[in-house]
């Protein structure tokens, strides 16, 4: 009959970029109207069943409350920690109890954390955060139409397209991975994990080059676009001395960036960087590096595979599912 899991960020789109920048604030309420419209579509498709997150704040949980009918919900064992420790946990517990979709709210930093957690997810991501680069734009209540359509097999298989990511391999420590870009700037301490000082920045690989995004990947599509299907990605070195981009560095904000040098990359082709400094994956500061301690970065396709939401209702259409 199919399963469909739901993990909410309660953290998602709130953090200092409201600030210093002009991004959106996405509140809890709103978030529980998403869930709730999820969960409306997919039952629309005829999934039933539901696996999900309890997240501090009860979104989720609230959501399936307020539906009510023929559904059936069962919360997974994670942990409660307030950080993005729980968000990997809970994609562990999700893929444990086999789910055939996952529907995540949050932004980038909430997608990497849950691929973590299960590399190759079913993933239904929905924009609810700072940079939603890898999450859709999308209207939750299709989207949960899309999900359930997958996750019961009604329309068959070939609507999950693998991505790419960030293979991070960091000298004496455990390994990482971004879903969008990683980069290595000169500061020495994580911080308020936001990239905001262009001036600070390094060098950076994206898995993607959108100039009609904004964030890390937006310098390299204004530069030397890269499209998401692509077999490539794109290497940025940046410094005085090159081209300078003004670009939307998060939203409501452009900067000049100095760029010294791009250049397109194969799949499994490696580039190395070197402390000090500090990581960020996916647009927010997340490893220190010391003083020449390296790191090699490799794009590859062992991302999630992501639901193509358009697909699936076309061919919903096509073979009738839901004319009476």
């Amino acid at each position: 009959m199919g399963k469909i899991g739901l993990l909410a960020n309660p953290a998602s789109g709130k953090d200092v970029r409201r600030l210093v920048a002009r991004a959106s604030v996405f509140d809890n309420q709103e978030k529980r109207a998403i869930v709730r419209r999820v969960i409306v579509g997919a039952l629309a498709a005829g999934c039933r069943e539901f696996v999900y997150h309890n997240d501090a704040h009860g979104i989720v949980e609230q959501a399936l409350e307020e539906v009510g009918g023929d559904v059936c919900a069962t919360a997974v064992d994670s942990t409660q920690m307030g950080n993005a420790l729980d968000t990997i946990s809970a994609a562990r517990a999700l893929r444990d109890a086999a789910c055939d979709v996952v529907v995540t709210l949050g932004g980038d930093g909430t997608n990497r954390a849950f691929c973590l957690g299960w590399p190759d997810a079913p993933l239904l991501p929905i924009s609810t955060g700072t940079n939603n680069v890898f999450p859709m734009l999308t209207e939750a209540t299709t989207a949960g139409a899309a999900a359930g359509l997958v996750a019961t097999g009604r329309i068959g298989d070939g609507f999950l397209k693998t991505q790419k990511c960030i293979h991070v391999a960091v000298e004496g420590e455990r390994d990482d991975m971004a879903l969008i870009d990683a980069l290595l700037s000169n500061e020495r301490f994580v911080g308020a994990r936001a990239l905001l000082k262009p001036h600070q920045f390094r060098s950076a690989l994206l898995t993607r080059a959108d100039p009609a995004a904004t964030g890390i990947t937006a310098i390299g599509g204004l530069m030397h676009p890269i499209d998401a299907d692509a077999d490539s990605g794109l290497w940025l070195e940046f410094g005085a001395g090159g081209s300078t981009v003004n670009a939307p560095i998060a939203p409501g904000l452009y900067e000049d960036v100095d760029v010294t040098a791009f250049q397109p990359l194969a799949l499994e082709q490696t580039v190395r960087c070197s402390g000090p400094g500090v990581l960020a994956f996916d647009g927010e500061r997340e490893r220190t590096l010391q003083p020449d301690q390296e790191a090699r970065l490799t794009i590859n396709r062992g991302g999630p595979r992501v639901v193509n939401v358009p697909a699936a209702l076309h061919r919903a259409a096509e073979i009738g599912i839901f004319r009476r």
